[in-house]
């Protein structure tokens, strides 16, 4: 969809484009540069202008030239280089809209990979150059790509790591050219600077290779410029990473580069860089690495436990504030009702206290009515009479209330004394049963032995009675048959007498409980007993409590 109010030069140049030759196509779009160059940096109308050369493919336009070869290309690398300039400026800022998917994912990464190509393109150049101005002018052209490069990369720094991974850019990296070479780890430098985080999103390998390609340079360059720039940069990388520097200290493939650093030369103008770098790979520096990488430790496990404490806190907040907002709404409605029941209890206190003064005047109406009808030599006897009535009642309720409170106050020793001969008919009972099971159980004691003298005079007894009562002889089976009658009738007397046994515990249990029952209800009953004899006493007196 093309955007309303689009700047009139864009039109004439998307129209330019579209009619012209392929080979025209270059030149034209370097007309974009004036355009860009004359509007305000950061202005809306210049964000509106770069929204219109998107929607009009004229940034397509020119990765599709940057993917040309040079010698097709009118102006050849001077233009290259500026449609480099001008492409990168065209991303950077640039709202996409609907296209923002395709814009982040397929031109970018296509734009950063083109720019690593044309350096590539122009490292080959340079190494086979003769003539020193030609050199100079394609070294300037290889500035101007990385600048174009590091300035889509500080907009877009999402493409670092596509950058950093990328065969063309290690490529670059290894070049044995001084001014590319310093160009390249300038570049690098800067990139890391930026955003030093994608150094450890990359495959472990291309770190390597990009470790060892500076420690190479460093190591075997006589250049002092890339020597430094080198230093620089792992000294850069080494701080900002601890995972660089653990490495660098601890891996079989950098053993002894400490050494080999101490022998390098001193007094030159990274040698403060150096002197840092070799401090940090020190047996020291790295304890002190190590505790600050398990302090980082440490304090990341707490941040993510007290994260974990406020997460599981505000789940339970609102059932905590709901507890709450029920507490108070409980608390608010008891305390609603306690108002209302002491309002109740004031109206109700203020009524009878009506009701008493209004029966207090009503009864003194009553006897002046009285006074008014008694005859005047009466009027002395009737207030005699009154009196003593009047002292009566007052006695009588004194008497009452001075019996009623000292049943109140013997009521604890009456309870402990019903207690007390609860447990003594209870103990009585007890100790009668274990007499009775004494006497059961009598019968069956052991005899005592006889003597010779008692054995002889209870066998002369049996042979008295024998020869007094001299009977039929029985033989044996019916001495057999009446044993065993006289067993059966034995064993039917003690298991009817085992019954009756507990038929007689039965009855004796149920007449306890009665008696308990009797006695609970008779101290039930003694108060209203109590209260009912005052209030046949003095009914007038009940019927005003009982208003």
């Amino acid at each position: 969809m093309k955007p309303t109010g689009t700047d009139p030069r864009i039109l004439s140049l998307a129209a330019e484009v579209a009619k012209s030759p392929e080979q025209n196509v270059p030149v034209i779009l370097l007309k974009l540069k004036e355009i860009i160059n004359n509007t305000p940096l950061g202005s809306s109308e210049l964000k509106k202008i770069k929204q219109d050369i998107y929607c009009y493919d004229l940034i397509q336009y020119c990765l599709l030239v940057l993917g040309q070869d040079c010698s097709r290309i009118q102006g050849g690398w001077t233009t290259i280089s500026q449609l480099t300039q001008i492409l990168s400026h065209c991303c950077v800022g640039l709202d996409p809209g609907e296209d923002a998917e395709e814009f982040y994912k397929e031109l970018l990464p296509s734009a950063a990979e083109n720019f690593l190509i044309l350096g590539r393109r122009l490292q080959t150049c340079f190494i086979n150059a003769a003539k020193g101005e030609e050199k100079d002018e394609i070294l300037h052209f290889f500035q101007t790509v990385t600048d174009s490069l590091f300035w889509l990369l500080g907009g877009h720094v999402q493409l670092i790591q596509n950058v950093l991974q990328s065969d063309h850019f290690l490529h670059l990296l290894q070049t044995d050219n001084v001014q590319i070479g310093s160009i390249v780890m300038t570049l690098l430098q800067n990139i890391l600077r930026i955003n030093s985080g994608d150094l450890l999103r990359i495959e472990g390998k291309t770190l390597h290779s990009i470790l060892d390609e500076v420690i190479f340079k460093i190591l075997s360059t006589p250049s002092p410029v890339i020597r430094s720039t080198s230093t620089k940069l792992l000294l850069l990388m080494a701080e900002s990473h601890q995972e660089i520097l653990i490495l660098l200290r601890l891996s079989a493939c950098y053993k002894g580069l400490r050494n080999l650093l101490n022998k390098q030369e001193t007094g030159t103008e990274f040698s403060q860089e150096l002197t840092q770098l070799i401090s940090l790979l020190s047996p020291q520096i790295y304890q002190e690495v190590e505790d600050q990488k398990l302090h980082q430790a440490a304090c990341l496990i707490q941040a993510y436990w007290k994260g974990f404490q406020t997460r599981k806190r505000i789940k339970k907040l609102p059932s905590a504030v709901i507890a709450l907002q029920r507490s108070f709404r409980s608390k608010r409605t008891k305390t609603q009702l306690k108002l209302n029941r002491k309002k109740e209890e004031e109206d109700l206190r203020l009524q009878l206290q009506l009701q008493r003064q209004r029966a207090m005047r009503l009864s003194r109406e009553l006897q002046l009515s009285m006074l008014e009808i008694v005859h005047p030599g009466q009027l002395e006897k009737y207030n005699r009479e009154m009196e003593e009535k009047s002292a009566l009642i007052i006695q009588k309720y004194w008497r009452g209330y001075r019996e009623r409170k000292k049943f109140y106050q013997q009521r604890p020793s009456l309870t402990e004394y019903k207690a007390a001969v609860t447990l003594q008919r209870a103990v009585l009972k007890f100790l009668a049963k274990c007499r009775k099971r004494k006497k059961q159980l009598a019968p069956w004691q052991r005899l005592q032995e006889l003597t010779d003298a008692r054995r002889v005079e209870l066998k002369q007894q049996v042979d008295d009675y024998i020869r007094r009562h001299s009977g039929s002889q029985i033989s044996g089976v019916a001495s057999r048959e009446l044993h065993a009658q006289a067993q059966e009738q034995l064993q039917h007397y003690f298991m009817g007498r085992t019954l009756e046994e507990r038929a007689q515990q039965h009855r004796e249990a149920l007449m306890a409980q009665i008696s308990t029952n009797i006695e609970q209800l008779m101290s039930m009953c003694l108060p209203f007993l109590f209260h009912k004899r005052n209030s046949l006493w003095h009914p007038k007196s009940s019927q005003e409590n009982h208003c």
